[in-house]
């Protein structure tokens, strides 16, 4: 059996040595992606009724949830394949420091996307057979619930997400456009 703790520090390396390769600019663009999921998902729960007629079924409304995660962070991922864009330089990564700036950014998508879905699973009281939750007594076990605080949906609700997703709007108009 393998600790949620240490899946989670997995896939948050995984996803820095991906960012290194992609170029930060581009890691950029997922971090947004991961947060315009966060306020559609925060809108959703707070203005919909279909949310709250699934909070009676865990398991599918983190399906839902995750899903819809997947979906953004997919489109994240795909690089912009615009030529106008392409020939600007913008997209570029050819110097140590964007090497770098792309394994931290990775890291933190790492952190988003895993640490998202790994707080809807505690949510949904992890409602799947093949995933445990931290059983007491365990120091690994301990070590998951000290970070679930951290998990990005606890800290970046409401109105914290409003903020960030203002600027992220903000960054695009002025770094990409």
């Amino acid at each position: 059996m393998m600790s949620l703790t240490v899946t989670f520090w997995m896939y948050v390396f995984t996803f820095a040595i991906i960012g290194a390769m992609r170029g930060w600019v581009k890691e950029l663009l997922v971090v947004f992606s991961v947060i315009l999921c966060l306020f559609l998902i925060n809108v959703l729960d707070s203005f919909t009724p279909v949310f709250r007629v699934l909070a009676g079924a865990p398991a599918t409304l983190f399906w839902v949830k995750t899903i819809l995660l997947l979906i953004l962070t997919f489109f994240g991922y795909q690089t912009p394949n615009i030529p106008k864009i392409a020939n600007t330089g913008k997209l570029a990564r050819e110097r140590l420091q964007d090497i770098l700036l792309g394994f931290v950014l990775g890291a933190i998508n790492g952190f988003f996307v895993f640490g998202t879905i790994w707080y809807f699973l505690d949510k949904a009281n992890y409602p799947f057979p093949f995933i445990y939750p931290p059983m007491d007594g365990d120091p690994l076990a301990q070590s998951a619930y000290d970070m679930l605080p951290f998990l990005p949906p606890a800290w970046l609700g409401s109105p914290y997400i409003y903020f960030a997703v203002g600027l992220a709007f903000v960054f695009v108009l002025v770094v990409f456009i």
